[in-house]
């Protein structure tokens, strides 16, 4: 009799176990997709607020087509990713379209003046922030979840239940940092690639 009860006891406490594991990896789960939400929240304004700011600058630079036109594509391919990964690839190019158009921007002074454009370059930067801080607050929820995924005995629960991996939102900011030149005097704000070193006396010339 006592031996069946202590039976009975370490399946009862497996169970109860088991039923905190399963819901603890789905409370982490659901944080992961709350986390997601409001990225995409804040992606979204900043899509909205981006046909403006394009509409804006054409009415002072409509000859700069080429970054306009680059600006458009990127926005369109940002809005028609699927999944984490392809979304980050598409906003790491959404960035440096933006951040060359702002470049371009520089050698129109009405331009710069104008209080659209300010309030929408502002704008625009206030919702990057938004962006950056609901990013590491997924990411955050994404490494709790992987790690509780992966730890034993929730591994068990996470095999046996199909709690599938979570992808971090990455972006490359990297690039984000590197400087970009702008040739203003040829009338546009087409960039232009650094000169190639010249070699110094005595040495010869770097190969093209």
């Amino acid at each position: 009799m006592t031996a069946t009860l202590i039976i009975i006891g370490v399946i009862a406490l497996l169970v109860i176990i088991g039923v905190v594991l399963y819901n603890r990896l789905v409370q982490l789960r659901n944080r992961v997709e709350a986390g997601w939400s409001q990225i995409d929240v804040q992606l979204k304004r900043r899509y909205d607020l981006i046909p403006n700011l394009v509409e804006t600058v054409k009415g002072y630079a409509a000859h700069e087509r080429q970054t306009l036109e680059a600006v458009v594509a990127a926005r369109q391919q940002a809005v028609s990713a699927n999944g984490v990964e392809e979304q980050a690839q598409a906003e790491n190019m959404l960035t440096g379209a933006l951040r060359q158009l702002f470049a371009v921007a520089e050698a129109y002074p009405d331009l710069k003046a104008n209080q659209n454009f300010l309030a929408l370059q502002e704008e625009l930067t206030g919702t990057e922030g938004r962006i950056a801080y609901a990013r590491q607050f997924y990411n955050d929820q994404v490494l709790q979840y992987d790690n509780a995924r992966e730890q034993f005995p929730s591994s068990i629960f996470a095999g046996m239940f199909n709690f599938e991996a979570a992808t971090y939102f990455e972006v490359e900011d990297a690039v984000s940092r590197e400087p970009v030149r702008v040739d203003f005097g040829q009338g546009g704000g087409t960039p232009q690639q650094a000169p190639p070193p010249q070699a110094q006396p005595g040495q010869q010339p770097p190969p093209q």
